[in-house]
């Protein structure tokens, strides 16, 4: 059993893979090929945005995003502590100041009710995680940002494909980022990323950023990164986006097919909460139990794959030390990190697959 099986998404792609990274090493177009911005219009349809710039991962996303707010030392970004490490890195690599709020302990996306209160003078941008594959309140965040007249950064790195009141995640705020890594929703065969925004000068700017700061070539204007999409990415990226809804409603129903059978374990295992106003695209299936490293274990004997999305919340992390107050505490994400426990999940996981995995947790709790 694979956590997420790329090789059978491969084979049943195969095809139209091949095609078209083929079509790339005949052109020989590697950077900048015409794949790149089939891409970005591709992707830009789908969310639902006027623009989109492909990027070369999730975490140059989130940072050619604020660079293109004019983010900078003394600035400060309030977002989750409940994260993969790119959220808040990007924003200290800027000189600026993540400032961690807790989480929705259903959810566990960002809590919108303890934002306000973490405003300051300095506060530039929100960045909320659409964590697990389910949107953030983004709404209601929205609503908090434009009274402060500060800017949202949705890090939809985890959700892309997912929708809030009908609306695709990544086209929920100023600017969504999300990532093309491998074992996201929509991968790639490597890093990739993209920002989508509906501002057309903040689209402009996100991509000369990305170019090396060039608005011609030789010609920079601003600072900026090696942040481009190689277009065989671009490539692999087509093809899948093709089979990409498909595929998202297999994980749909891979995912509500775990809560109806998991679902009696309910003493002893919470299942995702998803929102009424959302869709999740179960980037991840995170149940919370007590006994965590234990039920692992016993998943691992019986050769089940699991991970922990994860163990230490960021202002916990030692790189934040000198940044983060030392008395700072997050009890809801404290916590829910000691409990979270990812089961596989994927648009090509069998129902007997999941009978295995159903059937291991069943074992260990009763």
């Amino acid at each position: 059993m694979e956590f997420v099986d790329l090789k059978s998404q491969y084979q049943t792609l195969k095809k139209d893979v091949d095609r078209r990274v083929l079509a790339v090493l005949q052109h020989g177009q590697y950077i900048n090929g015409p794949e790149v911005d089939d891409l970005e219009i591709a992707l830009a349809d789908f969310v639902g945005v006027k623009h989109c710039v492909a990027v070369s991962s999730g975490t140059e996303a989130l940072l050619i995003a604020m660079m293109a707010l004019g983010i900078e030392p003394g600035d400060e970004v309030i977002t989750t502590p409940f994260s993969f490490i790119s959220t808040a890195e990007t924003i200290a690599l800027l000189g600026a100041k993540p400032v961690f709020v807790d989480i929705d302990e259903r959810t566990c996306n960002i809590d919108p009710l303890l934002i306000a209160p973490a405003i300051t003078s300095r506060t530039k941008a929100i960045m909320p995680v659409s964590l697990y594959g389910q949107c953030a309140d983004m709404d209601t965040i929205n609503s908090i940002a434009a009274e402060c007249k500060i800017s949202v950064i949705e890090d939809a790195a985890q959700s892309f494909g997912a929708t809030h009141k009908g609306k695709r995640s990544g086209g929920l705020s100023l600017i969504g980022c999300t990532s093309f890594f491998p074992s996201k929703p929509l991968g790639c065969y490597g890093d990739g990323g993209a920002c989508f925004t509906n501002d057309a000068k903040l689209a402009e700017r996100m991509k000369s950023i990305s170019l090396h700061g060039q608005t011609e070539r030789y010609h920079h204007t601003t600072l900026g990164v090696n942040g481009r999409l190689d277009t065989i990415q671009a490539a692999v990226l087509l093809a899948k986006l093709e089979k990409f809804n498909e595929e998202i409603e297999d994980r749909i129903r891979c995912g509500e097919r775990y809560s109806k059978f998991i679902g009696s374990l309910e003493k002893s295992v919470t299942t995702p909460f998803i929102d009424s106003m959302n869709t999740s695209v179960f980037a991840q299936y995170t149940i919370q139990v007590d006994k965590r490293d234990s039920l692992r274990d016993f998943m691992a004997s019986q050769d089940i794959p699991t991970a922990v999305h994860y163990p230490r919340p960021l202002h916990k992390q030692p790189v934040f030390a000198e940044i983060v107050s030392s008395g700072l505490r997050l009890p809801i994400s404290e916590r829910v990190a000691s409990r979270v426990l990812s089961l596989p999940v994927h648009a090509y996981l069998s129902e007997s697959e999941q009978d295995s995995v159903i059937h291991a947790l069943n074992s260990f709790y009763n």
